[in-house]
């Protein structure tokens, strides 16, 4: 079972919002950082945006997964499809993140990390758009 916050919209969206405006604004920090060549900085700030994503991010993903969506499925099985696509969106932020840490483990902090770290911006908010719009009234 999900917690009450996953249920209700109002609750579900502020933690989408605050989970994406930190993240967003790591990533500000992290382009102008590489703008500026600031080596010793670059890599704290990605480690802090790739520990944001896998415990804020994905641990949120992993307990709509087991809780929220069972829910809305048991209600609503019509959802099956949107069901599958946000899980999708789930595994696409997981795989992005793996080639953000493959960057991080040889060292290789470049453009490429930036876009990847940008690209689970743009999957993450196309996928709360989808999901507070197809699974609350």
């Amino acid at each position: 079972m999900s917690g009450p916050s996953l249920r209700k919209q109002h609750s579900h969206h502020a933690i989408h919002d605050g989970i994406y405006v930190e993240a967003r604004d790591l990533t500000k920090i992290l382009k102008q950082l590489f703008k500026e060549n600031n080596q010793d900085k670059i890599k704290e700030v990605c480690e802090a945006l790739t520990e944001h994503w896998e415990q804020r991010t994905l641990a949120h993903a992993q307990s709509e997964e087991e809780g929220f969506f069972v829910e809305k499925l048991k209600e609503q099985p019509e959802l099956q499809e949107t069901i599958i696509k946000l899980k999708r969106d789930h595994q696409l932020l997981e795989l992005i993140l793996e080639k953000i840490k493959d960057h991080l483990q040889k060292e290789e902090i470049s453009e490429e990390t930036i876009r990847y770290f940008e690209g689970l911006l743009v999957v993450f908010e196309i996928h709360n758009q989808e999901e507070e719009t197809h699974l609350f009234e």
